[in-house]
């Protein structure tokens, strides 16, 4: 029958096929829309809009690079499969099969290049975004204002999450996520119970997060005593988002928080005090960690 041997060379594509699926399945697998812990609204940052628009044009990106090769190689090998099958060589068809993959290739070479010419002009859109957004942000944190926030700054074996810097103070904050265990009836288990040595989650129990975040304060302290020449008063702040802490036994050295109210709690904190010159001299000391990781010129420490 000669219809079979049309059919039968579609037993070679079957591979390709499984291929296609498990792209498609996986396209939307980078989602950087992030929900908050407290009230589970997503979060929305500057440039917001323009950060969507660029995970979907990555998105698109990865299906073309994914698909492209899957759809240039469809014709090929459907050809070499009649080949096999085929009683005469009919060598119009062959010529026919590779101007398909010539020109499927054509084609996504194109959508790939209009990808990546899209990303370009997101990514140029979204930095114009952070930029006036930083300036705008100086109408509520002015450079003169007493209270500075830092970013992942770089200690010498791990990264600080954040850094908060205010007239009393300097606050190291480390933050880790929890999923929240079932109980029986369904409902989440939100309670930790903070102990001298450890936190008491339900079901389970954990030491490293406040063993790190004193470490981290420890290293803190050490540093901008060396820095800025004199002892600096520093506090470390474990945040769980999303948790009920259980304070009856709280730590000794640390603060664990919920993260709820934080910038309150930072403001009436008073671990110490700091005159003028040595504020500056903290914030300048701070600024000069963070670029030597901005810059390069410090590798990313393992967390």
């Amino acid at each position: 029958m000669a219809w079979l041997e049309y059919l039968l060379p579609l037993i070679f594509l079957a591979p390709l096929g499984a291929t296609t699926v498990v792209v498609l399945a996986l396209r939307n697998l980078h989602d950087a829309r992030i929900r908050s812990p407290f009230d589970a609204h997503l979060l929305r940052e500057p440039g917001q809009a323009l950060r969507d628009r660029l995970d979907r044009a990555f998105a698109r990106l990865f299906l073309n690079g994914a698909l492209g090769p899957i759809a240039v190689l469809t014709p090929m090998v459907y050809g070499m499969g009649r080949m096999l099958f085929a009683a005469d060589q009919n060598w119009l068809e062959w010529m026919l099969y590779g101007l398909l993959t010539t020109a499927l290739a054509l084609l996504f070479s194109i959508l790939l290049m209009r990808d990546y010419q899209r990303i370009r002009r997101l990514k140029l859109g979204l930095a114009c975004e952070l930029a006036v957004g930083q300036e705008l942000e100086r109408l509520i944190r002015p450079e003169a204002h007493p209270y500075f926030v830092f970013h992942d700054i770089p200690s010498d074996t791990f990264t600080i999450d954040h850094v908060a810097l205010t007239p009393r103070g300097v606050f190291v904050i480390e933050t880790r996520a929890r999923t929240h265990p079932l109980s029986p009836s369904g409902e989440p288990q939100r309670t930790v119970a903070v102990e001298n040595e450890r936190l008491r989650f339900p079901g389970w129990s954990e030491r490293q997060p406040l063993r790190k975040t004193q470490q981290a304060t420890r290293w803190m302290r050490h540093w901008l005593a060396r820095e800025c020449g004199v002892e600096v008063p520093v506090r470390g702040v474990l945040v769980l988002p999303g948790w009920y802490i259980d304070t009856e036994q709280s730590h000794a050295e640390l603060v664990v928080v919920s993260g709820e109210g934080l910038a309150k709690l930072l403001a009436e904190a008073r671990p110490g005090e700091l005159d003028d010159a040595t504020h500056n001299r903290v914030a300048r000391a701070l600024e000069r960690r963070g670029a030597l990781l901005d810059d390069g010129r410090l590798e990313r420490p393992s967390v």
